[in-house]
């Protein structure tokens, strides 16, 4: 990310410092086909010319080299300025999930540079399309981590600390579990305060907190996304679905329904790998093993140009 662009994307929490940044990144022109294609060759050149100077071995004109590393990220960063509109549009379908608006073009900007790095313009594919999936997963992780824990004042996590060691020398002390009243009597504070701490710690359980008999899932991993989408969302995921399922066709069966069953085309829940290891009858490893393989098949594919960025 162009790092003066990406000083002002992050400062965006008024109207008028929105307007600026859109107006900022609208001024590169969109780029045509055969313009993606010209400036992925010599962002490819540049990584590979940057790669031969790191080794050393090579014969070539090492101050050549080293111009085809400065052209190379030359044309990495019109590539990313030429897409930042994208990142604007899939920020602006998630501003209102609890995160400033600076903060989530931040997050896909990430995205964005991701796809830059990886796009392969030997495939045939339309860079935006490639893109938009890059940017809406980094998105989506940067929502994740940063709303990951609902947290709690210092000081009223030093009190529940305090209560919490009361209360375990309290029941060693009396053979049985003390009551709020015994630890409120010891902390020299009232049983509805102690009773208020307790609620506290609990609602502000964290997101992380390994559950089930094996702890491969985690608490946030129960817990739906209810912010509702607009009819356009709904039939682009609905496309997007068939497409994936389409494209997975390719598949011996049973890794097509593992696929499936992880990434939640078969009815909306996508699966951890254990569930998926219950209810095919193998382990958890083997499940894991197929999921990597099946990646790597469907990269190799390469039949879908809207689809290949699933397989990253």
């Amino acid at each position: 990310m162009p790092a003066d662009l990406k000083s002002r994307a992050s400062g965006q929490q008024d109207g008028d410092s929105v307007g600026q940044y859109l107006r900022e990144v609208g001024r590169t022109p969109l780029l045509t086909a055969s313009e993606e294609v010209d400036l992925s060759r010599r962002i490819e050149a540049g990584v590979y010319a940057a790669h031969l100077l790191e080794t050393g071995e090579t014969k070539h004109d090492r101050r050549l080299l080293r111009r085809l590393v400065l052209d190379g990220e030359r044309a990495k960063d019109h590539m990313i300025r030429a897409n930042l509109r994208l990142v604007v549009s899939v920020a602006k379908k998630h501003s209102f999930r609890g995160l400033p608006f600076g903060d989530v073009v931040q997050e896909g900007n990430l995205g964005l540079i991701r796809a830059v790095e990886k796009f392969d313009y030997a495939k045939g594919y339309k860079f935006s399309t490639y893109a938009m999936w890059w940017i809406r997963q980094a998105i989506e992780r940067g929502l994740a981590e940063q709303t990951r824990t609902v947290r709690l004042p210092v000081h009223v996590v030093e009190e529940v600390n305090k209560l919490k060691k009361i209360g375990q020398k309290l029941s060693a002390a009396l053979g049985r579990e003390a009551t709020v009243e015994e630890i409120a009597a010891e902390a020299k504070c009232s049983p509805q305060r102690v009773q208020d701490l307790r609620d506290a710690a609990r609602t502000c359980v964290s997101l992380e907190t390994p559950v089930g008999d094996e702890g491969d899932s985690v608490l946030g991993d129960l817990i739906q996304d209810t912010d509702g989408m607009s009819a356009p969302d709904l039939v682009e995921q609905q496309e997007f679905t068939e497409g994936v399922r389409s494209l997975l066709d390719v598949l011996p069966e049973r890794q097509g329904r593992i696929m499936r069953l992880r990434y939640g085309l078969e009815d909306g829940r996508a699966r951890t790998l254990q569930e998926v290891a219950e209810e095919l009858g193998l382990t958890r490893e083997r499940i894991r093993q197929l999921e990597k393989q099946s990646l790597a098949q469907l990269k190799q594919s390469g039949d879908r140009d809207d689809l290949f960025a699933l397989a990253g």
